[in-house]
């Protein structure tokens, strides 16, 4: 009983601790308060991302990264143009739309829905596993390039529309970096992001790789629109941090998210699909009784917590009686 207490103190001041590391002292750039960074920096997922932040490579724990270190990537920059070619016809047929309009197969999106409202869209080339039965069919020589590089473990084109911005965020998962390729920019100062106060803007043909869990936004002041590739690729890092990760990116495997009904769709993206009406019937109430929404988000938060505290609570009573019983042989 002293050990499992022990044991569970040790584990919460873990958790407060990663917490308290990225709201506090990870990189420069800094959320306005606890709040936002509660809603935008997914602060869950802290105590794994540490895990890997301790394991990657010391010349990759920078917020920006030059990509040569991914092994065939430079297939990518020779063959822009026919990327580009690809991507812009799938755009102009309507798929980036239809892969995000309400009721589609795409349309739940736990990952990047938010971004809709910005006018944001996107079409899944491959997630954490083999490529999009859609993508293969509609841009076959993208999916080829890509299945090339073994480094890449998925891949979307990507519109962000003239004015429009994506305000600052994090992305919740470690199990990767990010790796951008413009396809078709503005090529201009005023249509960038900014990760953790490095400011990059896109050109045609050219690329760069980053870390997604660092505070980012993406601003589009000028009058095109800007397409890229995006890419999450490995996550330099030492044998530990492999053998952990491929764990971890299994969370990401499941929120695999389809384009149309021809894909597969990952468990969590089945799952946020169905409880999507009952979120939708939640912020009708905060719309007409903000008040008793707060109770009852609060509530729910508080009762996932309770949820959590107990698995870790079986967890470490199971590890306990093991011990236990290893001791006892």
């Amino acid at each position: 009983m002293i050990l499992m207490m022990i044991v569970m103190a040790g584990m919460l001041i873990y958790i407060a601790a990663c917490i308290l590391y990225v709201y506090r002292f990870r990189g420069q750039q800094r959320y306005q308060g606890f709040s936002q960074y509660l809603r935008k920096s997914w602060p869950v997922f802290a105590p794994l991302n540490c895990l890997l932040y301790m394991a990657t490579a010391r010349e990759a724990r920078q917020p920006v990264l030059k990509p040569h270190y991914i092994e065939g990537i430079e297939r990518l920059r020779r063959n822009w143009r026919k990327i580009r070619d690809e991507a812009m016809e799938l755009h102009a047929s309507g798929a980036f739309e239809a892969a995000s309009a309400p009721g589609s197969a795409g349309h739940h999106d736990l990952g990047f829905r938010t971004f809709y409202k910005r006018g944001w869209r996107k079409f899944y080339l491959k997630w954490y596993a083999d490529p999009h039965r859609s993508a293969e069919r509609l841009c076959p020589t993208t999916v080829r390039l890509l299945e090339g590089i073994p480094g890449i473990r998925a891949a979307m084109f990507s519109v962000l529309p003239a004015g429009a911005e994506l305000s600052m965020h994090s992305d919740p998962l470690a199990c990767s970096l990010r790796y951008h390729l413009g396809l078709d920019t503005p090529g201009t100062a005023n249509c960038y992001i900014c990760v953790d106060g490095h400011f990059i803007s896109w050109r045609n043909g050219e690329d760069f790789v980053f870390d997604e869990t660092y505070p980012h936004f993406a601003r589009n002041d000028s009058t095109t629109n800007r397409v890229i590739l995006m890419c999450d690729v490995e996550r330099p890092m030492n044998l530990l941090g492999r053998a952990f990760n491929r764990l971890y990116a299994r969370l990401a495997w499941a929120m695999t998210v389809p384009n149309t009904p021809e894909d597969r769709q990952g468990p969590i993206s089945w799952l946020f699909a169905r409880l999507a009406p009952l979120r939708e019937s939640g912020l009708a109430l905060k719309r007409r009784h903000r008040p008793l929404y707060t109770l009852l988000k609060y509530l729910l938060n508080a009762s996932l917590l309770l949820l959590l505290f107990a698995v870790i609570m079986g967890v470490i009573g199971f590890l306990s009686r093991l011990f236990g019983l290893l001791g006892m042989s």
